[in-house]
């Protein structure tokens, strides 16, 4: 089964993004050490990938030099929303801060996938492309596909599945179950469950208490999770 990035979708071409996968991974201010173990595993296997950056790591230049690797923004709007300016006081100063990061990126994500016109009309400003905010499970029985924005400028990629979510829902562990599903296929993951192993929740929560790496290696999970259906998802 091929892999694509986000950015290879074209809305001119259904065959761009019909019978493809999409992996996505939002980096979620990980450790370089989580970050690199999921880099390992994209590399090993020559995969392509999206990667939604949150914050700047000596890591970038790694991924920048993959080209089977996109690099993508996942910004954070709830700080702005508590009236934290740590990223500035404004939509545009939060995107002005993240695009100092990747200065490339035309694909984007927001945390907790914040949006809403106001945002979407910024992200055509700082000339971003794709947008991939719209999250509609896989247990909706729909079939995604991408569309552009009534602006028609920037391009919405809806995504059916996450990594969490799945441990919420309590989806089967079954990679043929979610390929079966017609429609535009972006899974996305987060580095800290490829590395966790993450089946449910629980050992996620514990390693926010953890303060060391090897204390995080001690919650790894050693049965089905994250980390086998991403690599059941790449070896499929």
């Amino acid at each position: 089964m091929p892999f694509k990035k986000i950015q290879d979708i074209n809305l001119a071409q259904p065959s761009s993004w019909e019978n493809e996968i999409f992996l996505t991974f939002d980096a979620d201010w990980c450790s370089d050490d989580v970050l690199s173990y999921t880099l390992d595993i994209l590399e090993k296997h020559n995969t392509k990938a999206t990667i939604f950056m949150t914050n700047n790591t000596p890591l970038i230049n790694r991924i920048r030099a993959n080209k089977n690797i996109e690099l993508g923004l996942h910004p954070n709007f709830n700080n702005l929303l508590r009236g934290d300016f740590k990223y500035g006081k404004s939509i545009d100063d939060v995107l002005s801060y993240y695009k100092k990061i990747v200065p490339e990126a035309i694909s984007v994500r927001s945390h907790s996938m914040t949006q809403n016109t106001h945002i979407l009309d910024s992200f055509e400003k700082f000339n971003f492309i794709f947008e991939c905010n719209t999250f509609i499970p896989f247990s909706s029985n729909v079939a995604l596909k991408p569309y552009k924005h009534w602006t028609k400028k920037l391009i919405k990629t809806p995504f059916f599945w996450e990594d969490d979510i799945h441990c919420i829902y309590e989806w089967k562990w079954d990679v043929n179950l979610f390929l079966k599903n017609k429609g535009l296929k972006i899974f996305n993951f987060h580095p800290i469950h490829v590395f966790l192993n993450s089946e449910n929740l629980t050992k996620y929560e514990a390693s926010k208490k953890v303060s060391s790496h090897s204390e995080l290696i001690n919650l790894k999970n050693k049965r089905y999770g994250t980390e086998s259906f991403l690599y059941d998802l790449i070896k499929n």
